[in-house]
């Protein structure tokens, strides 16, 4: 017999869980709606080659990256078709092996020196990066064209723009229509002045209302976590921390083996389906257990309010079918 566990309660704890069914049916949802090159996966989400592989086999044949790193692990998993790390970057050298290596690189440029370093790293490709609204990287639309002009002088290919609506990303249903149609022209006003076939933006919160992007940056849609399950959408939480009871404290409390080093908690505390969360240490969740339920080595799932940091604190995602182990993805595109 394997050594590998074969159901949930041999895995350790805490340990990150997939359930293949959702998944699938989560990338099947979003397929539907944006196939093929129409959808640009974010990897940042779930950061494995693994997953990145699935995508790829359904279609969605490029991808895009917030960091090195997970531009290069893409490339040496032969998933460096077309990689865009939508990302401002000033690290030249390490761009300069990706493009030495072969791979097609597209990267974020939003100011005179984030052209300077694609042109030194030897990068051929460029999208101009645009403040859409979110205040965190781009330019000002209005300076786009002159940027692009920079870019081509230094010798680059400007494929269009991109920018990433963020804020919206949780807005109720008529503020964020509005919201994303106001981006979504700041946007469009820049492709004007600076060309190119490429807009590129958007994310799984804006999925169903941003129709101006010619590919869609969406990669939580697979997962999915609590925070996102709050929005009116075909994705449901795929992905949960395993954890172990350990201590009943009075009949009413239990502590489980999972904290604040298992979850990413931006976004609030973990969720527990079967009661509510009272606290959460170094390596402890408190659940408050009315109804006296759970006692010491029984088994819980606890739902991530942001899957994003989550995935990163694990090195990989135990794939299930109810309790069966059916798989296991390294979460091989962590770190820098």
């Amino acid at each position: 017999m394997s050594a590998d566990p074969q159901t949930l309660d041999q895995l350790p704890t805490p340990s990150l869980v997939v359930e293949r069914s959702l998944f699938d049916d989560n990338v099947a949802a979003m397929a539907a709606a944006w196939p093929g090159t129409s959808l640009r996966p974010h990897v940042k989400a779930f950061k494995s080659t693994a997953i990145a592989g699935i995508l790829a086999s359904g279609g969605h044949q490029g991808f895009c990256a917030a960091t090195i790193r997970e531009m290069e692990g893409l490339a040496a998993a032969g998933l460096g078709h077309d990689l865009l790390l939508a990302n401002e970057v000033l690290d030249a050298s390490r761009l300069g092996r990706l493009v030495d290596a072969g791979h097609r690189v597209t990267v974020a440029v939003d100011s005179d020196a984030t052209v300077a370093a694609a042109a030194a790293g030897g990068v051929a490709e460029v999208l101009v990066d645009v403040n859409v609204g979110l205040r965190r990287c781009g330019c000002d639309p209005g300076d786009a064209g002159r940027l692009a002009g920079a870019a081509r002088a230094a010798g680059l290919e400007v494929r269009g723009v991109m920018g990433y609506e963020g804020h919206l990303m949780m807005a109720g249903a008529d503020a964020k229509a509005a919201g994303v149609q106001a981006s979504m022209e700041l946007l469009l006003e820049a492709h004007a002045a600076v060309g190119g076939e490429v807009v590129s933006g958007g994310g799984t919160g804006t999925f169903a209302v941003n129709r101006w992007v010619t590919e869609l940056q969406a990669g939580s849609f697979c997962l999915l976590d609590t925070d996102y399950a709050r929005l009116d959408s075909p994705f449901e939480v795929a992905m949960s921390v395993l954890a172990t009871v350990i201590s009943v404290t009075g009949g009413r409390w239990a502590v489980a083996d999972a904290g604040l080093k298992a979850f990413g908690m931006d976004h609030g505390p973990p969720s527990w389906p079967g009661g509510e969360v009272m606290f959460v240490s170094d390596e402890h969740t408190t659940l408050v257990d009315p109804d006296r339920t759970l006692a010491v080595g029984d088994r819980v799932r606890l739902l991530p309010g942001h899957l994003d940091p989550t995935v990163a604190r694990h090195q990989c995602f135990w794939v299930v079918d109810g309790d069966d182990v059916i798989d296991r993805w390294p979460i091989d595109l962590r770190h820098w």
